[in-house]
């Protein structure tokens, strides 16, 4: 079992290898999945894309960002291509997870891909694709309540209207707190003058 911590390190190594131009321990190109990694770079156009994970409670969200042109938009496949590329952006996290830490991660689908298509030109556009997954409950140690301290406790009870000690001989305060619920005119200490 791992706290959330250890999660959260595991995930951001895994995530620590998935720049542009990343090479794995043989010198191999690193596959994640993405558009970029399709084709030649030399002789094919660029395309614009990536991702990153963060993590909300027990949700990880994954975010993937791809510029694309409006032709491919409103392509019949648009959406079960980026939905596949989530799945393959998943897996891949996965896989470097359990090469990271040695241990599985496990997720679950949490809802459906919320993707977001912005306007950039007559010719280009902007893709904002979001998937939550819900983090296994057997992945993360529950951790135990926080006591208070003794010390701490008595410290607490000094504040506000405390008791006063056995030993305190000095007349009361006649300064009275402010309430803006029950407001007075005049002085606030009649002995003021």
């Amino acid at each position: 079992m791992a706290t959330i911590l250890d999660v959260i390190n595991g995930i951001s190594q895994a995530l620590s290898s998935n720049y542009d131009g990343a090479t794995d321990k043989d010198g191999e190109p690193v596959k994640s999945g993405l558009k970029r990694e399709d084709g030649n770079p030399i002789f094919d156009p660029r395309v614009m894309d990536g991702f990153n994970a963060r993590i909300q409670g027990e949700t990880l969200v994954l975010t993937y960002n791809l510029e694309t042109k409006i032709k491919e938009v409103h392509n019949t496949s648009f959406e079960s291509d980026i939905e596949s590329t989530m799945a393959d952006l998943a897996k891949h996290l996965k896989k470097e997870y359990k090469s990271a830490t040695g241990s599985a991660l496990q997720l679950t689908k949490d809802g459906e891909v919320d993707i977001l298509v912005q306007y950039i030109s007559k010719i280009r556009t902007s893709v904002t694709a979001v998937q939550k997954f819900k983090l296994a409950s057997s992945l993360l140690a529950k951790e135990p309540e926080r006591k208070l301290d003794d010390t701490f406790k008595k410290f607490l009870e000094l504040g506000g209207k405390a008791k006063r000690p056995q030993n305190d001989k000095s007349k009361s305060d006649n300064y009275k707190q402010f309430d803006p619920f029950n407001v007075t005119t005049g002085q606030r200490n009649s002995d003021l003058k």
